[in-house]
């Protein structure tokens, strides 16, 4: 049908900035809580990498476990929002923030994940920050899972590996659910889902026992698979509490380029883009694609389904599509390509500048991305993760100067705005973050991408305090404008 498209943003479109809990609450071993996987990372104490997300074995976890300071852990340690929450929030709020998206860490509200009764502390800690946040006028938007497993269930029987780990995280779900309806209306099941298939921050699998990478993307994907069910029985349980409650998935949605207008490369290029998109046609359209049995084949994966599994899928989508976007990629078929995604590397784009962490910055990319999932989906989208990490100084004013990281959210604002005058669908733009943390894939302080400066170095010195950087009053402008004032 024929209509003109909107020129600018909604009036009511959802402003704001985004965190996780493992990445900023602290408070690991305070009121009841356990460690989850995210606490047993090891991170940097002087700029290299200790640790990775998905090298974990059963003996780092059990050593880990046997820890019992921060120190090597700087997930632990967040930047303490567990006790800084009502500072933290009300400056989000004079910043003029219509939304802020957290997580629940589930060893929060069940310590180990398989406790018949939740952590009551855990559950009235979350009541005080959604009720603060209401108190500003902010919508909360909660993610479930965000590379949050307790431990326990990676150390009782391989996390999400196993299919008991759709029955603990549905009760995790459902006591939040039941307790939260009525303060928070947008959910997202998991966080980037469809980094699941580099292992471990996302399934809570190891993989020491494998000796192939066909041995692992099989674990990879049945783990992933056990999610597709546990998010949509979360789905069908939300609309059945409270029909005015809205489940979205979440993509990390980074759109490859081929490499050169050789055809063989704009396959694998596809064939790149077809292994994101995977994750969106099972949680929007509710089935398993066509072209992922090639992909299965030739990798020789084969899924364990129960009976009604691709029944629930079917009958249980979520209601929206949520998307993090940091930049985009290239790559390149290698010789003698001829299956499913299985022989092409990722290389440079001459084309564009990059993050001090070698990230391309790319707002063209986001236009494209949110037109290509409007156009296969029809699905709301909401851009709930957008930012760049970088280094950061503090001036001799005792205020960080960030041009650079201005620079970056304008340009991809105005992408998203481009975007939507193409006739997306766009409900929302949530930076990336509006507070320092800690990094997720470095775990490191030093790689910054807060509007807001957190006095927290990597080793864990710093007095907490918390300063606005020249770009948390850039954005308040552009929030107070709608979109419209952004040089």
């Amino acid at each position: 049908m024929y209509q003109n498209n909107p020129e600018t943003f909604p009036k009511h479109f959802l402003w704001g900035g985004a965190t996780a809990a493992n990445q900023i609450e602290g408070a690991w071993n305070i009121d009841g809580k356990q460690l989850s996987d995210s606490g047993c990372i090891k991170g940097a104490g002087t700029g290299s990498i200790a640790d990775t997300l998905d090298n974990a074995t059963r003996q780092s976890l059990q050593e880990a476990i046997d820890d019992p300071s921060a120190d090597n852990y700087p997930k632990r340690r967040g930047v303490d929002f567990y006790h800084h929450y009502q500072e933290d929030i009300k400056l989000i709020a004079k910043m003029g923030a219509k939304a802020f998206r957290i997580s629940i860490a589930w060893s929060r509200i069940f310590p180990h994940g398989d406790e018949a009764q939740p952590n009551q502390a855990g559950l009235d800690f979350y009541r005080r920050v959604f009720q603060t946040m209401h108190e500003y006028g902010i919508e909360p938007v909660v993610t479930i899972s965000h590379y949050e497993m307790p431990v326990g269930l990676t150390m009782k029987y391989n996390g999400w590996a196993s299919r008991q780990a759709i029955d603990d995280f549905l009760r995790y779900a459902k006591t939040i659910i039941d307790a939260y309806h009525s303060q928070v209306k947008y959910w997202l099941t998991f966080n980037e889902i469809n980094t699941g298939l580099t292992g471990f921050h996302e399934t809570g699998a190891t993989e020491e026992d494998l000796t192939t990478e066909d041995e692992k993307l099989q674990r990879r994907f049945q783990a992933l698979h056990h999610q597709f069910v546990a998010s949509s029985l979360a789905t069908k349980y939300l609309h059945e509490v409270d029909p005015t409650c809205r489940m979205g998935c979440m993509l990390a949605k980074a759109i490859t380029y081929p490499a050169t207008p050789n055809p063989k490369d704009a396959l694998a290029a596809q064939q790149e883009n077809q292994l994101t998109l995977f994750f969106t046609d099972v949680q929007v359209r509710g089935e398993y694609p066509n072209y992922m049995n090639r992909y299965f084949a030739d990798h020789n994966i084969h899924i364990k389904m129960a009976t009604d599994d691709q029944m629930i899928i079917k009958k249980y989508p979520v209601d929206f599509i949520s998307i993090s976007y940091y930049h985009s990629d290239v790559t390149a078929a290698k010789e003698g390509q001829t299956g499913f995604a299985s022989n092409c590397e990722h290389v440079h784009n001459d084309y564009l500048e990059e993050t001090p962490w070698k990230w391309s910055i790319d707002p063209d990319g986001l236009r494209m991305s949110l037109n290509e999932l409007w156009d296969r989906y029809q699905k709301p989208i909401f851009i709930v993760e957008n930012g760049m990490g970088t280094t950061d100084k503090v001036g001799a004013d005792g205020v960080v100067h960030d041009p650079y990281r201005i620079a970056y959210f304008r340009s991809h604002i105005k992408a998203t705005k481009e975007a939507i005058k193409d006739g997306v669908s766009v409900i929302g733009y949530l930076v990336w973050a509006p507070i320092d943390m800690v990094s997720n894939s470095t775990s490191q302080m030093s790689k910054r991408y807060g509007l807001i400066y957190i006095d927290l170095h990597d080793d864990g010195s710093g007095t907490m305090k918390r300063t606005p950087k020249d770009s948390y009053y850039w954005f308040q402008r552009v929030i107070k404008s709608n979109g419209q004032e952004l040089d």
